[in-house]
């Protein structure tokens, strides 16, 4: 194609777009070290400072600090007052960027950039081969998958649990509640301690996620959680249970359409499925408007398709989509769905589905 068969103005804005897109990788990525060596916390604490008194603050070296705030200050993160040579993390920045912000903790998600980043060279191979990669390879996924689950738990009891009516009450009455792909256990642990008179039964599929619940459930000394290394496609109860949970799990199995058959089994004629997936659309161009489209395809593309394909599985991704949620729900014997969202969760849907 000659330049002259171009467009030149949208090629000039799709240049800007690509800058654009440098830029904000790159805020990204330094929004992340931000998070991790503690200085938005740091700062959200003090008055506008030079980079000497933050780095001494932070127990961090100066000159490392002093190129990080300059990224930060470029990218419309932080304040300077040249000056002074200060700078000063803005109230309704931090309120986005620090730890007391969770669950609202964008830098948190920010960590996501370097952690996806780190597999390029994995995932290509998955590209050139048509193969994919095991959950072992994705321990840093995992410790941020953690993360994220621990601000869904702080959600269960202001936002999760209000989304089946009556649920609460029955929890606290007594009831017997399966939970898969419970990661830690920090979700069920919480449930478990604030109602007593509940049983809890909890399930992974990694080794290091039950060791850690169940240590934690000796030392809260909670008698009515157990946790156990278990595939959700190979569940063997059969009406046993009052609620089962499935939070950001089934789109990575490798059977998806068997788990929720032996999730529908394992239910009592009026238990209740609870079910959280990524919200999209089983259609792509429904999609393009999401506000975390991209990263959401960018997370599925290099994680949850390799995942599931190197486990046999149809590579279902993150993105399956609503439609498809639906119709695997209905082939499993739960008719009766509703799809709830909260207020605070964008990127994420709630099936509350019934026999």
């Amino acid at each position: 194609m000659t330049a002259s068969a171009l467009d030149t103005a949208r090629l000039e804005r799709f240049e800007r777009k690509m800058q654009g897109v440098l830029n904000g990788a790159a805020v990204a990525l330094m929004t992340s070290i931000g998070h991790r060596t503690g200085l938005f916390d740091v700062m959200s604490r003090m008055r506008p400072a030079t980079s000497a008194v933050i780095a001494a603050a932070a127990g961090l070296d100066e000159r490392y600090v002093r190129e990080w705030l300059a990224a930060m200050v470029t990218g419309g993160v932080v304040d300077y007052e040249p000056r002074e040579r200060c700078y000063a993390l803005p109230r309704e920045h931090a309120a986005l960027l620090t730890r007391a912000a969770r669950p609202d903790n964008v830098a948190a998600t920010c960590q996501w950039v370097p952690a996806l980043a780190a597999l390029e060279d994995r995932i290509l191979e998955c590209f050139e081969r048509g193969v994919g990669v095991p959950h072992e390879a994705f321990a840093r996924f995992h410790a941020l998958a953690e993360e994220d689950g621990d601000a869904v738990a702080a959600s269960l009891f202001t936002g999760v649990l209000p989304l089946v009516d009556g649920l609460r009450a029955a929890l606290e009455g007594g009831i017997d509640v399966l939970d898969v792909g419970c990661g830690n256990g920090r979700a069920v642990l919480r449930l478990a301690a604030a109602f007593p008179r509940s049983r809890f039964t909890a399930y992974s599929i990694l080794n290091e996620g039950v060791d850690a619940a169940r240590a934690e459930a000796e030392e809260l000394r909670l008698a009515n959680v157990r946790f156990a290394r278990r595939d959700a496609a190979r569940v063997c109860h059969m009406a046993e249970f009052d609620l089962v949970t499935a939070l950001d799990t089934i789109h990575d199995h490798p059977r998806p359409d068997a788990a929720l058959r032996r999730l529908a089994g394992a239910l009592r004629p009026d238990g209740v499925l609870l079910l959280r997936e990524i919200a999209g659309s089983s259609h792509l161009e429904k999609d393009r408007d999401h506000p975390l489209g991209v990263f959401l395809y960018t997370i599925s593309c290099l994680h949850c398709v390799p995942v599931s394909l190197a486990a046999g599985g149809p590579g279902l991704g993150a993105m399956w989509g609503m439609e498809r949620a639906r119709a695997l729900l209905a082939e499993a014997g739960l008719a009766r769905i509703e799809v709830r969202q909260l207020p605070r969760d964008s990127a994420a849907l709630y099936y509350v589905a019934r026999k």
